[in-house]
C-alpha cells in the first residue's frame, strides 16, 4: 500500500515514530554517569573492594594502636591511625576504579559504552566522579570505623577533639576520591588490569617506600611531591610537614588531573 501526500503537506514525525523515553535526547554528562553508577553495581568486584577496605581499616588501626601503647609512643590525634591506614586501604580503591575501564577493555564492552556516549571526555568524566564519589564516601566510612577501632587499643596513647577527628575523617575520604580518579585515568592510558596495577603499585608504594627507605633528605622531598607523600601530611595530624594542608592536596589532585589527561590523550588517540 503506498501512502501520498499532497504538495506543501508536512508529515509529522511525532506521530510516524512512536514515542519512545530519551529518543532525539542527549543524556549528557548525567545520562552517562547514570549508566556508570548502573555498570559499577551490577558487578561483584565493588563490593568485594569496599569490604575488604573496611576488613583492612579494622585490622591495621587495631594494630597501629597497641603498637603505639606497647612502645609508649607520644600523644597523638586518634585520628592518625585511620589516616595511616590509607597507605593500604587505598589499593582496595584502585582496584574497585581500575575494573571500571579495565573490565570493559577485557570483554570489549567498552565498544558499546562508546556507541552509547560518543563524546570520549564525556565517558571517562562520568567513570571518574563515580568512581571519585564512591571511593569519598567509602574511605570517610574508613576512616570513621578506623578511629572507632584504634581509640581503645591507643590505651591512653591518643587525644580525640571532635574538630580534628572530623577533619581527619574528610581528609581520607577527599585522598581516596582523588586516587579513584588517579586510578581512572592511569586504567584508560594502559587499558589492561595488571599494567594498571603494576603503575600504582609503584607510584603509591614502592617508590615512596624506595624513597623513604634510602634515608636522604634530598629523596624525602622527592616523596613529598608524590601523591601518597603529599596526601600523608594533610591526612594525618602532627608531624611537621613541608606542605600546608591545602598545598598538599593541589598536589594530589594534580597528580590526578594528569593521569586523567594522559588517559583522555590515550583514549582519543587510540580508541577502543
Amino acid at each position: 500500500m503506498t501512502t501520498t501526500t499532497t504538495p506543501g503537506e508536512r508529515t509529522d514525525l511525532s506521530r510516524v515514530v512512536p514515542d519512545t523515553p530519551g529518543r532525539g535526547t542527549s543524556g549528557g554528562l548525567a545520562g552517562a554517569v547514570a549508566c556508570e553508577w548502573t555498570k559499577l553495581w551490577s558487578v561483584r568486584a565493588p563490593y568485594f573492594c569496599l569490604l575488604a577496605g573496611l576488613a583492612i581499616t579494622g585490622v591495621f588501626t587495631f594494630y597501629y594502636a597497641s603498637i603505639a601503647r606497647i612502645n609508649g609512643h607520644p600523644v597523638e590525634p586518634v585520628g592518625n591511625a585511620a589516616a595511616s591506614s590509607a597507605v593500604l586501604v587505598q589499593f582496595a580503591v584502585v582496584v574497585m576504579a581500575a575494573v571500571t575501564v579495565t573490565s570493559e577493555y577485557s570483554t570489549g564492552s567498552v565498544r558499546a559504552s562508546l556507541l552509547w556516549v560518543p563524546r570520549r571526555h564525556r565517558v571517562q568524566a562520568a567513570k571518574a566522579l563515580v568512581a571519585g564519589v564512591v571511593a569519598f564516601v567509602a574511605g570517610t566510612v574508613f576512616a570513621v570505623v578506623g578511629t572507632a577501632v584504634a581509640w581503645g587499643p591507643f590505651g591512653g596513647r591518643a587525644s580525640f577533639e571532635a574538630a580534628t577527628a572530623l577533619g581527619q575523617v574528610l581528609a581520607v575520604g577527599v585522598y581516596q576520591g582523588l586516587v579513584a580518579v588517579l586510578t581512572v585515568g592511569v586504567a584508560f592510558a594502559t587499558r589492561h588490569p595488571a599494567g594498571a596495577l603494576a603503575v600504582l603499585v609503584t607510584l603509591l608504594w614502592a617508590l615512596p617506600s624506595m624513597l623513604l627507605g634510602l634515608g636522604s633528605p634530598t629523596l624525602a622531598a622527592v616523596n613529598d611531591q608524590l601523591p601518597h607523600g603529599a596526601g600523608d601530611h594533610f591526612m594525618r595530624v602532627g608531624a611537621e610537614a613541608p606542605h600546608t594542608p591545602a598545598t598538599a592536596v593541589l598536589i594530589v589532585a594534580a597528580w590526578a588531573a594528569a593521569a586523567h589527561l594522559v588517559g583522555l590523550y590515550v583514549l582519543r588517540r587510540r580508541d577502543a
